[in-house]
């Protein structure tokens, strides 16, 4: 039975697994993705700022704290550019996802909500955002979302697509999306499902409930509280935690994250072939040959 499965042709699932970069939404769905890029260009204010480190740790910066960090059209934009530079990062084995001057977002400018009125801009909206960090989740980096401050709405969304949340010790987290008639829609609700379960994100989104470090680490929404609310310390807390899980060759890294994406997307027989595959780029390599080596040295003393 094992050996028909391996012999099955991989679904479309998997193959757009594969090809990175290729969006949820296109035409077929009344999706055109240049007129709302075209809309949201409309709406400037702040950007999102990128850092890449020789380590292969990247750090991305929500930057608008007049604002708390909004994401505003131009910050959406930004945010896609930004994501499509770091598919193309061969060296990168992570990224840090953070907001400026030690908040993390308070999510949508309510200037770009208030123009966008109508239901066909929201779901238009949405379907950016959700291809938009749907690639980010994607991305073959650990990714790991440094909640400092307050991380509301979508900007609590925003750390759903990340691998891990690290929280200081004064932040929060908090689905505002009830309060303000609406529910999340950037993939929020569906991640957060994933991370802590349907009946806790049924109180979490229902109860809008404020999550400080304590109860989220208690609900496994938060990973780990870091010792600092300083800005700067805080930043080093969440690159050496991270340093922990991407010690190793950018190839090997990548192919981990993978691996973990198609076990979490696809249908078993298919994470099953994918992982073979990913597998074939590895075996015989450069960080394997090397690895072997040292492993006989160690064999000998």
């Amino acid at each position: 039975m094992a050996s028909y499965l391996l012999k099955m042709p991989l679904s479309i699932r998997t193959t757009v697994l594969r090809q990175v970069g290729l969006p949820l939404y296109n035409t077929s769905h009344g999706y055109h993705e240049e007129e709302v890029k075209k809309t949201l260009q409309q709406f400037p204010g702040g950007s999102v700022d990128l850092q890449k480190d020789d380590s292969g740790i990247g750090i991305l910066t929500l930057n608008n704290p007049s604002k708390m960090n909004a994401f505003s059209g131009v910050m959406m934009l930004q945010l896609l550019e930004k994501v499509i530079e770091l598919e193309n990062w061969t060296a990168g084995k992570g990224v840090i996802v953070r907001g400026a001057k030690n908040t993390f977002s308070s999510g949508s400018d309510l200037n770009a909500v208030k123009a966008l009125a109508t239901p066909e801009d929201g779901m238009a909206l949405c379907m950016f955002m959700q291809n938009t960090l749907t690639r980010f989740t994607r991305l073959p980096l650990i990714s790991v979302a440094l909640v400092q401050g307050r991380a509301l709405g979508g900007g609590a969304e925003l750390t759903t697509a990340c691998d891990f949340r690290l929280m200081t010790p004064e932040s929060e987290i908090r689905f505002v999306h009830k309060e303000m008639g609406i529910i999340p829609s950037w993939g929020g609700a569906s991640r957060l499902i994933e991370i802590i379960g349907s009946q806790a994100a049924l109180q979490v989104l229902g109860g809008a409930l404020k999550l400080d470090p304590t109860k989220a680490l208690s609900i496994g929404m938060a990973d780990e509280i870091l010792q600092s609310s300083d800005e700067t310390k805080s930043v080093e807390e969440a690159q050496a935690w991270l340093a922990q899980f991407v010690n190793g060759p950018p190839e090997v890294i990548r192919a981990l994250k993978k691996s973990v994406c198609s076990g979490k997307e696809l249908y078993l027989e298919d994470a099953l072939q994918n992982e073979r595959d990913l597998l074939g780029t590895l075996w015989g390599g450069a960080a394997h040959l090397q690895a072997i080596a040292r492993k006989g040295k160690f064999n000998k003393l």
